[in-house]
């Protein structure tokens, strides 16, 4: 039992952080640091750059949210910790 709980919260941190990681490459990366090559191009008339920097982490957070919560279902299923 106590060797499922250690792989159950392995799991859950590897997911946190894979999240954490997607969402800073996304706003840190290319809202700041590839913002010049990115700007080359528009989306609705901004350049993407800007459009990263405002409205792409955002977006990038809301579908981080909905993916974390739909692989924790499945963690919650697969250790028998769900909430069913």
């Amino acid at each position: 039992m106590g060797n499922q709980r250690k792989e159950y919260w392995r799991a859950n941190i590897r997911l946190v952080s894979g999240c954490l990681l997607v969402w800073f490459g996304v706003s840190f990366g290319c809202g700041i640091l590839l913002v010049e090559f990115f700007n080359q191009f528009q989306v609705g008339g901004y350049k993407l750059g800007f459009w990263f920097s405002q409205q792409g982490s955002i977006f990038t957070f809301l579908v981080l949210v909905f993916f974390y919560a739909c692989r924790m279902n499945a963690l919650d299923r697969r250790y028998g910790v769900n909430e069913d």
